[in-house]
């Protein structure tokens, strides 16, 4: 199996900038240890020793102290304790008062394993045959963190009443990622809150086309910045004017993040019951009564390239489904 481990990396890099240039000037980058395994650290009388860090060159210290404490983590995963891994993460988290996204996180202890399996595959070619197989056990364990520390960009669309709340709500609950709504961008640009009532026409005032032309430009923006500091979002809006689809894709692709992008689906006469139910709680962010929602559903362009999720189901059965994608 082949394992674009390099690729990935570059990837992340590519699209990151933000994130980096934020953590050297938080101070997150000094001269550390650069080499930390658990063979380096020894649990003595009077507390841990740690020893043998690179001294033949400077450079390869200076690093973010994040990777450095992802190198013993990686380290501690690669000796079958994960559980440890994540423990020692979390506290150093609250430790150094650090916080990161899981993305970051991801990306250092790949990028740790990708280094020693390149050591491993040295030590093979001086002639130890059991350095073949570490190389591989690293290789994966590189890939697997790389794989799930993508950075990506969910559109999370369909008319009214088939559950997109629901379902980023859902995926948020699992993944932690960031959820942005039109919805509440849409108010929130006109200075008013959330569940304020701002009910109109469809295409008038707050739901004319201008305003939802500010709205979606917010909505790019917001997720532009939450992706270049290397969190993965989630755009719930309808997204039925394919122009703002195709917005959402240069934007993924200007940041270097995987675009994913779910079309949720109910019958009509579902959707419009839970409309009319919505309209009368009064306790939500979306204006649509069944008058309008009847409408967007006709305009709502056809949208081949996103996974059609089945809302009709249980709430559980469809926001499994959309995990499936998503991850």
């Amino acid at each position: 199996m082949y394992f674009d481990v390099d690729g990935l990396i570059n990837r992340f890099l590519r699209g990151r900038r933000p994130l980096f240039d934020a953590r050297i000037a938080a101070g997150r980058v000094c001269d550390g240890h650069g080499d930390l395994l658990a063979d380096d650290i020894f649990c003595t009388r009077d507390g841990p020793r740690v020893l043998d860090c690179i001294e033949f060159d400077d450079q390869l210290r200076w690093t973010d102290t994040l990777a450095d404490v992802a190198f013993l983590a990686m380290d501690l995963e690669r000796l079958g304790r994960s559980d440890l891994a994540r423990r020692f993460l979390d506290h150093y988290a609250v430790a150094a008062g650090d916080d990161w996204p899981a993305s970051l996180e991801h990306q250092y202890v790949a990028h740790r394993a990708a280094v020693r399996a390149k050591v491993a595959c040295l030590r093979h070619g001086q002639g130890d045959d059991t350095a073949a197989a570490r190389a591989g056990a690293l290789i994966a364990m590189a890939w697997a963190h790389l794989r799930t520390g993508r950075v990506r960009l969910v559109l999370v669309g369909g008319p009214p009443g088939t559950g997109k709340s629901t379902i980023a709500r859902g995926i948020a609950a699992e993944t932690s990622w960031t959820v942005i709504r039109s919805d509440v961008v849409r108010k929130e640009l006109a200075g008013m809150a959330a569940h304020a009532d701002a009910h109109a026409a469809l295409d008038h005032d707050l739901y004319s086309l201008p305003f939802t032309t500010r709205t979606y430009e917010a909505l790019l923006d917001r997720a532009g910045e939450a992706l270049e500091s290397g969190l993965s979002v989630l755009l719930d809006a309808s997204w039925s004017d394919p122009g703002w689809r195709r917005r959402a894709g240069d934007l993924a692709a200007n940041t270097s993040s995987e675009l994913i992008a779910l079309q949720c689906d109910a019958p009509a006469a579902v959707a419009l019951e839970r409309v009319d139910a919505r309209a009368h709680a009064r306790d939500d962010a979306s204006d649509a009564d069944t008058a309008i929602a009847a409408v967007m559903r006709e305009r709502f362009a056809p949208w081949p390239d996103a996974r059609v999720i089945d809302t009709a189901t249980t709430r559980d059965k469809s926001i499994a489904a959309a995990l499936h994608v998503v991850r």
